[in-house]
């Protein structure tokens, strides 16, 4: 994304302001990130706060760009094949199912 880095854009969820009640002004804050994230094309944005991954999934719907969000735990988790079944509710069906690490196959 550009900007990135210490320049980056803010999704408008951190500081407390997800549960301040100002919804409307919280969405319209976000629609920059939402851009930016829009601008890349990619499937999914990967996120590593709770209030930046429920704002940015909200952004997404709402905006109705559509691509999906993961928090980093989630492809770690994804990565080692220990990802639970009400953990992957969330993700898109080209995720759901991913198991990296197979320890029966390590086995052999």
């Amino acid at each position: 994304m550009q900007p990135n880095r210490s320049n980056n854009y803010c999704c408008g969820g951190g500081g407390g302001f997800l549960q301040s009640g100002y919804k409307e002004e919280r969405l319209q804050y976000g629609k920059l990130k939402d851009g930016q994230i829009q601008e890349t094309k990619a499937d999914y944005c990967i996120a590593g706060c709770h209030n930046c991954h429920a704002q940015i999934h909200e952004l997404s719907e709402h905006y109705g760009a559509g691509y999906g969000v993961v928090h980093l735990w989630t492809l770690i988790c994804l990565s080692l094949g220990i990802l639970g079944p009400k953990e992957r509710e969330y993700l898109h069906d080209d995720l759901k199912n991913v198991n990296v690490f197979h320890p029966e196959q390590a086995e052999e």
